[in-house]
């Protein structure tokens, strides 16, 4: 009798059965099992044959991470510096977002370079792929294209001698290997058809993109180890309506995280915005209550967001707090320090605020701008149109320092803003084109902006 080549596995407990069950009779989970490969024996004594060679850290031999230029500047940026020869990139994304779009382009600039490029086109047929190349003026390419959803002969095709420069997968959902049996997009196919690839890489020193697609709740499809098994993890956001994408990196061995770039969707692709502060301040309604300017830091790039409030009696017996792109519970504890310690009369009101153009502000920094935007749309106070406001603040409504405060103020300085409120911070640059204004309570800011 012919041993199966797969297995289902509980991903809770690791019981393994030779046919999919809904429940797991060891820990009762429900929907936790994976198609994977069997063991094929004499693999596993092979790799336990041996023990491990044991060298002191300060012994390692080090070794620098070679980086090439992309093409494009601005993934460079989001990268850590360029492609990395061997490095696994997982670009994430819902869908009509651009990554596609992005991906061609790389791959084009990549082929520029020398060497050879392959791009798995899995979703569309290399018809479509030709049709999309000349609308960003890419036809002429040199980039070897694979329309195939198999695993097997994409990996074949790419194991030759000498090695890809680069390897595209668009999309890693789409793939599938003849090892499984279960569909394209399941958790068991996304992960070893992944795990393949990755090795392939780092095998052959090919540069490897893999596209991947985003669910209803905002989460990368497939399972979580997916995030793990690549080497950087790129978030491709935007709204459908709009024609500005952020790309930010949220997982990143070769460099820091939250680095961040903007692009601009045109007809003719993706074009990147070297001055993200001017577009995201472009638009902004001077003289309006509730808006403040904050200089926040995502990664190593310091950028100047607008931060709005908005405060409506409620007709509900509960009011609302609601917050986009800021933290939801840090809003609740703010709006209750200036409940105590401002005396802003919330309690019976709506409290909306919102970080303009889609960004994602988490740090602590954010704390005095939202206070101010509050005050200000609760009082109908009009707050200065050359200022900006940065602090975190504590639960005793006092006002902390925080870091990167030259990095924020040369940025705010460059785009025209004549005033900081800002806490003592030590060692902190003063400038002859900044005036900064020294808050220590809550309490203060708001008799500031009051008068």
């Amino acid at each position: 009798m012919a041993v199966p080549r797969t297995v289902f596995s509980c991903q809770s407990c690791g019981f393994q059965s030779s046919k999919w069950l809904g429940r797991c009779p060891e820990c009762g989970g429900w929907s936790t099992f994976v198609e994977e490969v069997r063991e094929r024996p004499g693999k596993a004594g092979a790799r336990g044959g041996g023990a491990a060679h044991l060298v002191p850290l300060s012994e390692v031999e080090q070794e620098d991470v070679v980086r090439a230029p992309s093409g494009l500047p601005q993934l460079d940026r989001v990268l850590g510096g360029g492609v990395v020869a061997g490095g696994a990139v997982l670009l994430a994304g819902e869908p009509g977002i651009g990554k596609s779009t992005l991906l061609l382009q790389l791959a084009e600039r990549l082929a520029l370079r020398g060497g050879a490029v392959v791009y798995a086109s899995a979703e569309e047929s290399p018809r479509q792929l030709r049709l999309r190349a000349e609308r960003l003026g890419a036809a002429a390419s040199r980039v070897l294209v694979a329309g195939e959803t198999r695993l097997e002969p994409l990996l074949a095709a790419c194991s030759g001698s000498p090695p890809p420069a680069a390897i595209l997968v668009d999309s890693i959902q789409a793939v599938r290997s003849d090892e499984l049996e279960s569909p394209p997009g399941s958790i068991g196919q996304v992960r070893h058809c992944a795990h393949r690839l990755v090795e392939l890489a780092k095998r052959s020193g090919a540069a490897l993109f893999l596209v991947g697609h985003v669910t209803k709740e905002g989460t990368i499809a497939g399972p979580k180890s997916l995030e793990h098994l690549v080497d950087t993890v790129l978030s491709f956001e935007g709204e459908q309506e709009s024609e500005y994408r952020i790309l930010r990196a949220t997982k990143n061995r070769f460099g820091p995280t939250g680095e961040l770039a903007m692009f601009e969707m045109r007809e003719s692709g993706l074009e990147p915005i070297p001055d993200p502060s001017r577009v995201l301040l472009a638009r902004r309604r001077t003289g309006a209550p509730g808006s403040a300017v904050l200089p926040t830091v995502s990664g190593s790039r310091p950028l100047l967001v607008e931060t709005q409030a908005l405060v409506n009696p409620t007709n509900f017996p509960s009011p609302r707090r609601m917050a986009v792109g800021l933290d939801a519970n840090r809003v609740v504890l703010l709006v209750a320090v200036l409940e105590r310690f401002v005396r802003l009369g919330l309690a019976d009101r709506d409290v909306f605020l919102n970080v303009v153009g889609g960004l994602q502000v988490r740090e602590p920094a954010a704390d005095l701008a939202i206070a101010a935007a509050l005050v200000s749309a609760a009082r109908g106070a009009t707050l200065p149109a050359d200022a900006v406001y940065l602090g975190e603040v504590g639960l005793l409504g006092e006002v902390r320092p925080v870091g990167a405060g030259d990095a924020r103020l040369r940025e705010a300085a460059t785009h025209g803003f004549r005033r900081a409120f800002l806490p003592r911070i030590e060692g902190l640059q003063r400038r002859d084109d900044l005036e900064l204004i020294e808050v220590e309570t809550v309490d203060e800011l708001a008799e500031r902006i009051a008068g």
